[in-house]
Parts: structure tokens; sequence; C-alpha cells
């Protein structure tokens, strides 16, 4: 099965790279986003609202877990290949290299243009921030950042738990970040109804996010620096983002570009100050945007690749061992 998962995942990965997620299809996240929205609606008030949150996920858990599951047991019942193919497609969904890239021009070519307010414009599309007064400097952190962070995120997490366990972990995954996006928030109103969403989505990034980070170092050349330094970096400034799995991706990125990130950012009106990611050897600039985009394509190329080699090594290790028994 490990092959299956890996060879869907390499499809859903070329299918992602020339389709993306286009605005006007149908997309699973639309819908879970719907289902999220309703049950916050209607069950984060009153009392117990941390059990209340806690039974939202596990509901939208357990129906997008028995959905795709059904599936991709069907498919695979028809032939292996539909199999293959049906998960691909499926997988595809949860995996948005594509759209990242995308969102991160929109925000480059104004900036290219000196077009300061579509840009900030553009941004505020992709981060919870005020983008309302930032300069360019502060546009391109933002879309650097949020490239970065969502190079684990929104690409190699989702390819991570399909290899794991196909289509519908790759779902379940893609369904506790989109609950920790829309409820996982330290605030007055979320706090408690967002814990679960928060916890959990933490727990089932820590292995993809490190990983990720360290890979980000060894595949791609450093712009200022050295690698010695960019690892050094990392693990110094990883643990210096308030989520304990975003700050591996941003360090990686903030070695690699040899700038500084983090700062000051505010969240309507309100001033919140993050630790200071990375050494500013030399000022960010908007061409920041576009190396960070070819540091997430590497990036995700020698996740697939890294994937391929575990599953070949997982398959190999079981045929032996299969064959030791008989011995």
């Amino acid at each position: 099965m490990i092959i299956q998962h890996v060879s869907a995942i390499t499809l859903a990965y070329i299918i992602d790279r020339i389709v993306g997620d286009p605005p006007s299809w149908p997309h699973p996240v639309k819908w879970m986003g719907s289902l999220i929205s309703l049950l916050d609606k209607h069950w984060n008030r009153g009392k117990a609202r941390k059990w209340r949150g806690f039974a939202m996920v596990v509901l939208i858990l357990f129906l997008v877990l028995l959905v795709t599951s059904c599936i991709t047991f069907i498919a695979y019942r028809i032939h292996i290949v539909a199999g293959v193919l049906m998960e691909a497609v499926l997988i595809s969904t949860t995996i948005a290299q594509k759209g990242l890239q995308d969102a991160a021009l929109e925000v480059y070519r104004p900036l290219q243009d000196h077009q300061l307010d579509e840009a900030r414009k553009k941004l505020s599309y992709i981060v919870g921030r005020d983008t309302n007064q930032l300069d360019e400097r502060e546009i391109t952190r933002g879309a650097v950042e949020t490239v970065a962070e969502n190079t684990s995120d929104g690409v190699t997490a989702p390819m991570f738990w399909a290899f794991v366990g196909g289509a519908p972990l790759a779902f379940v995954y893609r369904a506790v970040n989109t609950c920790d996006s829309m409820v996982g928030y330290i605030n007055d109103r979320y706090h408690e109804f967002g814990f679960a969403s928060a916890k959990l989505d933490d727990l089932m990034n820590w292995i993809p996010a490190r990983l990720t980070g360290m890979l980000m170092i060894l595949v791609n050349k450093t712009l200022q620096g050295s690698k010695k330094e960019a690892w050094q970096l990392l693990f110094r400034d990883a643990g210096n983002h308030p989520s304990p799995n975003s700050g591996w991706c941003e360090a990686a990125a903030a070695a690699l570009l040899g700038v500084q990130l983090g700062g000051r950012n505010t969240y309507k009106g309100v001033v919140s100050r993050r630790a200071l990611i990375g050494n500013s050897l030399r000022p960010l600039t908007s061409n920041d945007i576009t190396e960070t985009i070819k540091i997430l394509k590497r990036t995700s190329l020698a996740f697939l690749i890294l994937l391929w080699g575990g599953g070949v090594f997982i398959e190999l290790a079981n045929t032996w061992f299969q064959s030791a028994l008989f011995i």
C-alpha cells in the first residue's frame, strides 16, 4: 500500500502544480469551512465551550474520515489504478503549492510597480494582520512569512499524512488545519472553543514542520552567509515563533535569505510584538518574495523525493521481513 500512496501523492503533486485550486471549482475545504461556521454559530455559546469545541473537531474528523475512506475503498475495489487516481485527486485538494505561489505573486507584482495600496490589499487576503499602513518592507515580510510557514502547513504536511494513511489521513490533516485557522485563536471568543483545534493542529504539524525546516536548509542555497550559519540560525530561532511549529520554516527561510523576520504586527488595531527570527544581514526587498517561492518549490520537490525513498525502504524492509519469517 505504501507505494500506492506515494504514487498517488506524486500524481496529486503534479495535479496541484498544473491546476491548483480554481476559485470557481467546488473544494472540500470550503465545505469543511461551512460546517465549522455552522457549528461555531450554534455550539460556541454558554458553558463547557472547551468540550463543545472538542466535540466539533471529533464530529468533523469522523465525517471526513468516513467519507474519504468509503470513496477510496470503493475506488480500489474497482481497480488498483482507479484507487490510485481517486486518491491522487483527493490528495491534490489538500495541497496548496500553486495557490500559495499565485497568492504571493499577487502581492509581488504591484510591489514591483510601486502600487502599495494594491499590494496591501492582496496581502490582506492571505494574512490576519492589519495591512492598511504597511510599507514595502513590511508587506514583503508578510508575504515571505506566509509562504515560508505554509510550505509545511499547505504542502509538505498533507503530503506527509497522505504517506502515512493515504487520502483519508491527508483529509483529516486538512480538516484539523481548517478548524485551527477558523477557531484556533487566543481571544475571548475562541480561547476555549478553539482549544482542541489548536492543540491538535500543533500535534499533527510537529513532525512535518521540523522535517520541512531542515529540508529547506539542506536543499536550498544561502543568499547570505554559509550553510553552517544557516543551520545554527535554524536551531537558534525556530522556537522564537508563538507557534511551536511555524518557527521552523520561518527560521529556515530567514537563514537562507539572510534577512530578519518577526517584529511588530497589529491585529484589528491591537499591537502584537513577536520575537525576531534570523539575522538582518541585508534589508528585505520585494524580490525576497520570489526567492521564498523558489525555496517552496525546491523543498516540496525534495520532500516528495524523500517520501519515495521512505516508501521504497519500507517496501524492501517488509519484503525482507516476510521472507525471513518463512526461512
